[in-house]
């Protein structure tokens, strides 16, 4: 290998390290999120489905403020919502 060559191999190193996570450079590598294939597979299982829509932002903040106060998941609020809002 030439000079130039690991002297690039180390430049990469560097930068990887430099655009790493912060969770993997301080140490909690246990941390991190697993990947989106993962994900989807496991959303799958769950039976769960993407479902994009477009709602004014203030059904949106009203969303989020409603799932702090109840501590838990925007996803789990929004499918509460809808089930309720279907029964009617």
């Amino acid at each position: 290998m030439k000079k130039t060559d690991m002297s690039k191999s180390d430049a990469k190193k560097l930068i990887g390290k430099m655009t790493a996570p912060r969770s993997a450079v301080f140490g909690n590598a246990d941390a991190v999120a697993i990947d989106r294939r993962e994900q989807r597979k496991r959303d799958q299982a769950l039976g769960l489905v993407p479902f994009a829509v477009k709602i004014n932002s203030e059904l949106v903040q009203q969303l989020q403020t409603l799932a702090k106060e109840r501590g838990i998941d925007l996803n789990a609020v929004v499918a509460e919502v809808l089930a309720k809002g279907l029964k009617e």
